[in-house]
């Protein structure tokens, strides 16, 4: 008998501590899973096939807690129940909304894929609040928005902060989606390096350094990428006269970043050439900005952030195509140096520009390099810039402004975005802008338009246009989606690139 109570004494004292072990382990796991709307009529829960199996294994308890904890969860909301298995002490189930939904025309983009982004977004965060280092995440039907939104939700630069968030590691729950899953990890990581170069702050990404960022994250695919970091010499030998002449005001020297992909196994293949304005610091030069919110005139080099950020994404993909980036890379200061309002300077095509607003820099970098981008005889060339406040205006941060003089180029932006939830909205070209900026009392164009604020982002597109001859050209103005205050729940309130 005495045998008998000491060795039950064993056993119980043996299954406490594996269930403690159990326990310990499972409260470092996090668990994200989907519910639709329901139906009319319909008296259960609409799960994704991963939070229906989740709750059969659990003998109908997450349908019970969700029940009784308060009304249906709408898109983008998540509530969170404690010890309902043992393998994952926090489960976050998160409202995807109504099932079935696709593409919106009034929206221009894909419902259902925003809607797992915003619904996975919000329980990856709940969880990280709960400081859960581990958390999988249910595909729910689409792995990879899925994984773009468990990974952009995520990030938070804090790199100079002493209290940092609190990391969390995102993974696949089941393996039913591994490649989908795979594939919108490196699109998230590939936007999240977009976002670290223009949160960091000016004095710690200079054209230099963010060179030699950009460089470190290619090293790995040095079998298809070739980079060449062209010094001030070599832009002087371009004759890039209007690239010069912003970045002399600086002290920081200018950068001309040239990245080629060759993903093609026809090596011949006309590349796409993609072009980003890479002003790292824009104090509005001698034409000198307001000191309110400059600071974050640090994330002017977005355009230059999103092309090489790319490039990155693409030879991670290893996609078959041929891809060219230049990124004009330099600082907007004004000194003794700086361009002066009235000056004329000449960019590499030969035509003169007078410069009478020194704030309008980021096209005259453009230009100079747009002139290059012609020697490669490019398939298509597409430029990106947080260009002008006027687009902030005209679209805010719901689409980023597309200017283009190809049906066949705004097609594939715009096709591409629907899938992205990166909207875009066609704005005009029309002649009328274009004679704003062609008649000059100096030179050959003006830098802005003859009625200053009228039209701006639309005078700045035409600006750009006089330096294109290719038949498919695309400008993106993306000042507008610079920054996220509330509209987007996978980018936190800060720069979203």
């Amino acid at each position: 008998m005495i045998l008998h109570n000491v060795s039950r004494k064993v056993l119980v004292s043996g299954v406490r501590a594996l269930n403690c072990r159990l326990f310990s382990a499972s409260r470092r796991k996090g668990l994200v899973l989907g519910v639709y709307e329901k139906e009319k009529n319909d008296d259960g829960f609409l799960f994704t096939e991963a939070a229906a199996s989740f709750d059969r294994s659990v003998s109908g308890k997450l349908s019970e807690l969700l029940s009784v904890s308060g009304p249906p969860l709408k898109i983008g909301k998540s509530r969170v129940f404690y010890g309902l298995h043992q393998d994952f002490a926090s489960v976050a189930v998160v409202g995807l909304g109504k099932n079935g939904v696709g593409v919106c025309g009034k929206e221009n983009w894909d419902n259902c894929k925003e809607n797992i982004r915003a619904a996975v977004s919000a329980g990856c965060r709940q969880l990280q609040d709960l400081e859960i280092p581990q958390v999988e995440v249910d595909p729910c039907g689409d792995g990879q928005s899925a994984a773009e939104g468990a990974v952009l939700s995520l990030f938070e630069y804090d790199e100079l902060k002493s209290k940092k968030k609190f990391p969390v590691t995102p993974q696949l729950h089941g393996s039913a989606d591994t490649a989908a899953w795979e594939k919108g990890v490196l699109y998230a990581e590939g936007q999240n390096l977009a976002r670290r170069l223009m949160e960091a702050p000016a004095n710690y990404v200079t054209p230099t350094v963010f060179a030699e960022v950009i460089e470190q994250k290619l090293s790995p695919f040095s079998d298809r990428v070739v980079i060449h970091k062209r010094p001030q010499s070599w832009i002087e030998s371009e004759q890039m006269g209007a690239f010069l002449s912003v970045s002399k005001g600086s002290e920081e020297p200018p950068v001309f970043l040239e990245l080629h992909y060759t993903g093609s196994p026809d090596s011949s293949q006309a590349p796409l050439v993609l072009v980003g304005k890479g002003i790292t610091f824009d104090s509005g030069g001698i034409s000198l900005k307001p000191s309110s919110g400059m600071d974050a005139m640090r994330a002017d080099m977005g355009g230059a952030a999103t092309v090489c950020s790319a490039i990155v994404t693409a030879a991670a993909l290893k996609l078959p195509i041929n891809i060219i980036g230049l990124t004009p890379l330099c600082e907007n200061m004004p000194s003794g140096k700086a361009n002066k309002p009235g000056d004329v300077v000449r960019a590499k095509n030969g035509k003169t520009i007078q410069v009478d607003n020194t704030d309008a820099e980021g096209r005259l970098i453009l230009a100079d390099a747009l002139c290059y981008a012609h020697s490669f005889n490019p398939r298509a060339v597409v430029n990106a810039a947080t260009l002008t406040g006027a687009m902030d205006v005209a679209l805010g941060s719901a689409a980023a402004g597309v200017f283009t003089n190809s049906d066949w180029l705004w097609e594939q932006l715009h096709k591409a975005s629907v899938i992205t939830g990166d909207r875009v909205w066609r704005m005009p070209l029309f002649q009328h802008y274009t004679k704003q900026v062609t008649e000059s009392a100096l030179a050959d164009l003006n830098n802005i338009g003859k009625y200053s604020r009228s039209g701006g982002a639309c005078t700045a597109a035409a600006f750009l246009r006089e330096f294109v001859t290719v038949n498919h050209w695309a400008h993106l103005d993306i000042a507008g989606v610079m920054t996220n205050k509330d509209e987007t729940q996978e980018h936190r309130r800060r720069i979203s690139s």
